[in-house]
């Protein structure tokens, strides 16, 4: 029988304890899988944690992504025109996982394709692909049996969002099955769509603090090094996404085909963002 994750260690555990224990926070990378196709998005992957990702996010591509700003409704668009699946995502995640057994996975997206694909037959084909942990961000903790706690019995974590407008009355909701870390939305909105005021980052960690002992990313607006690393001062891990997209559809040719320069483009830019976390708190 799968055990709680309360009761085992996950690679999204020991990979923020890593941080930790070097005194900086981790550094998440989101990129929509299959943009702008399946083989490049498999390099880039693969290309990350040597630029510097302690945590991979990888985009679920889906139709309908209300959350998500125009740059990553478009790669979305990209990876569905290159003829992505969610078959296909659990692929690369397993090739990815046969050059790289460490590196924490997490799958963010949308209820939708998961609801279709079958949940339990989802979920031990994540599991045997080597995902670590779902973010689903239309699913509401009143909906927990829905996919949230066979998750969790799955051996997965589940992440949850917590944004500005989630009072103290709403976070133990929010937080009551949540696992591996919690992922603050900085800003109220869609992806990409603003700039944080960093100024209130440090209360709202300390205010989610209050009511767990699991670590905080911090999201939405993430641009470069310096975002980044003011984020990075007072939060367990940064996640960047938008930019990273931005960076991918600025090397790609016309016709959006992958460039000669694109998987360099992407890994640059972490590269770059890593340097800004790791010197945040030095």
């Amino acid at each position: 029988m799968a055990r709680l994750m309360t009761q085992t260690s996950t690679r999204i555990d020991r990979r923020f304890a890593k941080a930790r224990s070097e005194g900086r926070a981790a550094l998440v990378t989101f990129l929509m899988c299959g943009d702008p196709d399946l083989a490049t998005s498999l390099d880039i992957l693969k290309a990350l944690p040597g630029a510097g990702a302690d945590v991979l996010e990888i985009g679920m591509p889906f139709t309908d992504p209300m959350a998500d700003g125009p740059s990553i409704q478009a790669a979305g668009l990209r990876a569905l025109q290159a003829g992505m699946t969610l078959k296909k995502t659990l692929g690369v995640v397993a090739e990815f996982r046969k050059t790289d057994a460490d590196t924490p996975v997490i799958l963010m997206g949308y209820y939708n394709p998961i609801y279709v694909f079958g949940v339990d037959k989802f979920l031990i084909d994540a599991t045997a692909a080597g995902v670590d942990g779902l973010i689903v961000v239309d699913l509401p903790p009143e909906e927990d049996s829905e996919l949230c706690l066979p998750t969790l019995k799955a051996g997965l974590n589940f992440i949850r969002l917590a944004t500005p407008t989630t009072d103290d009355a709403r976070l133990p909701a929010v937080l009551a099955n949540t696992s591996g870390f919690v992922y603050y939305v900085s800003i109220t909105g869609i992806t990409g769509a603003a700039v944080p005021d960093y100024s209130k980052v440090e209360a709202a960690v300390a205010r989610i603090k209050r009511h767990t002992h699991l670590p905080v990313a911090v999201g939405f607006g993430v641009k470069n090094a310096q975002s980044a690393a003011a984020i990075a001062a007072h939060a367990d891990g940064v996640v960047v996404g938008t930019a990273l997209v931005d960076a991918l559809k600025g090397s790609l040719g016309p016709d959006d085909k992958a460039g000669p320069g694109t998987v360099e483009a992407v890994a640059r830019l972490v590269f770059e963002i890593a340097v800004g976390v790791r010197g945040a708190r030095s």
